[in-house]
């Protein structure tokens, strides 16, 4: 609002400079105060319009397919890896290999000494050659006693029976003192502790004159053997990429020993079931280490390729929002917006699929939130 003011100085009325000065200044601000609240209701109508009827930029919504991957860790496990005990109670008599020797399979690594053992074996030759004397005896009396009875009545039958039943049960124990005598004698074998496989000493846990028993909770092996040419390599897929993965596909990986290196391995078994704490798939790989390069439980960073479906629908990442109660894309229709409910897929780039009531072709808003309320009007 503009003020004119005419003023009008007579001879009889007389003001002083002061008072004048005043009085402009107070005229000048009521005028610059007026303008600047003109300014403000003009700039709070355009926020509230902006807000009411956002402009916005549209982005489409494309049926197509998403090819990329995710990272995951890994760890390299030795193939095959066995700890080897001692079967018996004994001692250490000679150590064949230790940490670090390439050893193949049936070579002898340890052998043992159970004096005890052997006095055992002899007692139990003893006990068969003690039951064969007595076989033979009730056979000799039995023979006796069949031929006898050949004439009637010398022999009577019962006797006849008792004798070949006493000679069967002889022969029975003369069966068990040999076996008593093999359980002794496979003892014996356990004195020679050999390599199952083909492999590396990986840990060594006795010496010479050691005492060793069978192995138990608590207690240490006496060589833990590797196989390190061929390793499995272990990963955990989530579970929202586990679908569509196959043994025909390939993975890359690098450890942090080698960083140049890029290594390349195929999936070769799956769990086909989701651990219960992780909610993932346990995947192996087989890794051929002809060179030796990579150790066992050695960690590795591994990139998973993730099958394409070209069934999908992709928008721009930035047009999904994700809030504290959905997660849900604006569509645009009529200049105005709708408020649509997904569920996310896989993410690769700027883009991600989604899974929800649209169709290829839908407009969205490219750069979604939550304050373009459901229902509001839009412009672009």
């Amino acid at each position: 609002m503009s003020l004119c003011i005419t003023m009008k100085i007579t001879k009889n009325k007389i003001f002083s400079a002061f008072t004048l000065l005043a009085l402009g200044a107070t005229l000048l601000n009521s005028c610059g105060s007026d303008k600047k609240e003109k300014q403000e209701q003009e700039q709070t109508i355009k926020e509230e319009n902006a807000i009411d009827s956002p402009t916005v930029v549209l982005a489409q919504v494309k049926k197509g397919k998403l090819e990329g991957g995710i990272a995951v860790p890994g760890e390299l496990v030795p193939y095959q890896e066995v700890d080897l005990y001692a079967k018996v109670n004994s001692y250490v008599k000679k150590l064949w290999v230790d940490i670090g020797s390439q050893v193949h399979q049936g070579q002898l690594l340890v052998t043992l000494e159970a004096p005890e053992i052997n006095s055992q074996l002899a007692q139990a030759q003893s006990h068969i050659q003690q039951m064969e004397a007595v076989y033979y005896a009730s056979k000799a009396t039995y023979d006796r006693l069949y031929n006898t009875s050949k004439i009637p009545g010398t022999v009577s039958q019962n006797d006849l029976e008792q004798a070949e039943a006493k000679k069967n049960s002889d022969l029975a124990n003369v069966e068990a003192a040999k076996s008593s005598y093999k359980e002794v004698a496979a003892n014996m074998n356990y004195l020679e502790i050999h390599a199952p496989f083909d492999g590396v000493i990986s840990a060594r846990n006795v010496n010479t004159g050691a005492y060793v028993g069978p192995g138990g909770k608590g207690t240490d092996p006496l060589l833990v053997l590797q196989d390190e040419n061929r390793m499995r390599l272990v990963i955990s897929v989530p579970e929202n990429f586990t679908g569509g993965l196959t043994d025909k596909n390939y993975v890359t990986f690098t450890v942090q020993a080698l960083p140049n290196r890029k290594f390349t391995a195929q999936i070769k078994r799956l769990a086909g079931a989701l651990d219960e704490k992780l909610r993932s798939e346990r995947l192996e790989m087989d890794v051929y280490n002809t060179d030796k390069k990579l150790l066992p439980h050695m960690y590795a960073d591994v990139n998973v390729p993730l099958p394409s479906r070209d069934s999908s629908l992709i928008v721009p990442k930035t047009a999904v929002v994700t809030s504290t109660e959905k997660v849900f894309v604006i569509k645009v229709v009529n200049h105005h917006a709708q408020w649509v409910d997904v569920k996310k897929g896989f993410q690769s780039g700027d883009f991600i699929e989604i899974y929800g009531n649209l169709s290829n072709g839908d407009q969205v808003v490219k750069q979604a939130s939550d304050e373009i309320r459901d229902g509001s009007s839009v412009k672009y």
